[in-house]
């Protein structure tokens, strides 16, 4: 019965069950497949975007993070009365 039960969890349909998939599709959705097959398509490119947008915001706040951790040090450096030649030796 386990053996079974792994077959089933990795089954992948070859080209006969791809075909008999594509004919039920067809037979119960018909005329709506398009407007199915579009809709997919826009809900793509939505998350396609955003994916993007959120790969920006995470940059823009590394980025000003990045600045803000400068100029913490700029000042602490100012602070303390160091400069460029104090830090370096």
């Amino acid at each position: 019965m386990v053996e079974y039960l792994q077959y089933l969890g990795f089954w992948t349909p070859g080209p006969l069950e791809l075909i008999i998939i594509l004919v039920v599709a067809v037979l119960l959705f018909g005329r709506r497949l398009p407007e199915i097959a579009r809709g997919l398509g826009k809900s793509l490119t939505e998350f396609k975007k955003g994916v993007n947008e959120a790969k920006e915001t995470g940059d823009d706040i590394v980025s000003g993070v990045t600045k803000i951790k400068d100029d913490v040090v700029e000042e602490a450096k100012e602070a303390a009365g160091l400069d460029e030649e104090d830090v370096m030796h």
